[in-house]
């Protein structure tokens, strides 16, 4: 009862990217083009990789699912952002901003999984090519997606649980334009201490554990690309691996720089700034890193359109 009686917030104010009115149509227009062009993209790859039968391959079933998860991933913030935006009403229930970081944890933390499972993916293909349809069989595949979006749901459930169980009672303007754990935690009026060190060791963990299995399959990887006697051989290696070391990079550095830094030495006008890169900018560079500069998958579309454009792969 005494948890009811202090926790008396009934919603929240989303303030956005920017408190200046001046340029909200901006941000508007800049932020549907790119909501668009991801769901466009993200779904050609998806529907890309289901028709051709050249794409039916462990590599390309993991970027259709990674192109799903992106879709989620955005969608899970990108649509309440734009509404603010054009309807001026930047509130959110409790259990709607308890359900947005909900979802965004799920599909951030399943993404993490699906890149390492990507990375291993590339280390079965070129270190062990015999044993490849073995080692990524259909029923392996199945499993490390069941895998990845299990860990998804278990950071999504443990960190959710603990930033609500939190007393609300004073300010309730987030410092963002989604409900991300650091700046809903800094509303609260409880002792965050527990919930940041949760946060602190769940996400850590997530992160240790896919960075560690994917800094390990491209050691292995490069390892191996050093034994290959073609100069030629070891660049055409290398440039597959390429596209995925980009997004890996990006992803992970800003997701360090929110999740894994202390409070006393944050700023919350700093993240909201930089966590653009994780939730806007990765989903957007999927289709134009992973695929559209991909060969194969040129040559897919083609075929796809029923042109003759014969692509040296």
């Amino acid at each position: 009862m005494e948890r009811k009686n202090q926790t008396i917030l009934a919603e929240f104010i989303l303030l956005g990217l920017s408190d200046d009115p001046n340029i909200q149509p901006v941000l508007f227009a800049t932020g549907l083009l790119t909501y668009l062009f991801t769901l466009a993209g993200n779904l050609a790859i998806i529907l890309l990789i289901q028709t051709d039968q050249h794409l039916q391959t462990p590599m390309y079933f993991l970027l259709s699912n990674l192109s799903f998860t992106e879709i989620c991933y955005i969608s899970s913030t990108m649509p309440k952002m734009l509404w603010d935006l054009v309807a001026g009403n930047k509130t959110i229930s409790f259990a709607g901003c308890a359900l947005q970081m909900y979802c965004f944890l799920t599909t951030v933390a399943t993404e993490g999984a699906l890149l390492s499972v990507m990375a291993y993916d590339r280390y079965a293909a070129i270190c062990h090519p015999l044993h490849y349809t073995l080692l990524m069989s259909q029923p392996m595949l199945r499993w490390l997606l069941a895998v990845s979006w299990a860990i998804g749901g278990l950071n999504a459930t443990v960190n959710t649980a603990f930033v609500f169980s939190l007393d609300f009672c004073g300010p309730n303007k987030i410092v963002h334009f989604f409900c991300d754990i650091p700046p809903v935690l800094h509303l609260s009026c409880s002792d965050t201490s527990l919930a940041e060190l949760v946060t602190f060791m769940i996400s850590g963990s997530i992160i240790t554990v896919t960075v560690s299995l994917i800094v390990l399959s491209y050691v292995l990887i490069v390892l191996s690309v050093l034994k290959i006697s073609s100069a030629q051989g070891r660049i055409k290696t290398f440039s597959t691996c390429a596209s995925h070391l980009t997004v890996v990079s990006i992803f992970y550095s800003t997701g360090i720089f929110t999740y894994m830094r202390p409070s006393s030495g944050r700023s919350l006008k700093d993240d909201r700034m930089i966590s653009v890169l994780y939730t806007i900018i990765t989903p957007l560079l999927n289709p134009l890193i992973y695929s559209f500069k991909n060969k194969e998958m040129q040559a897919a579309l083609w075929r796809v359109l029923g042109m003759k454009k014969h692509c040296q792969l």
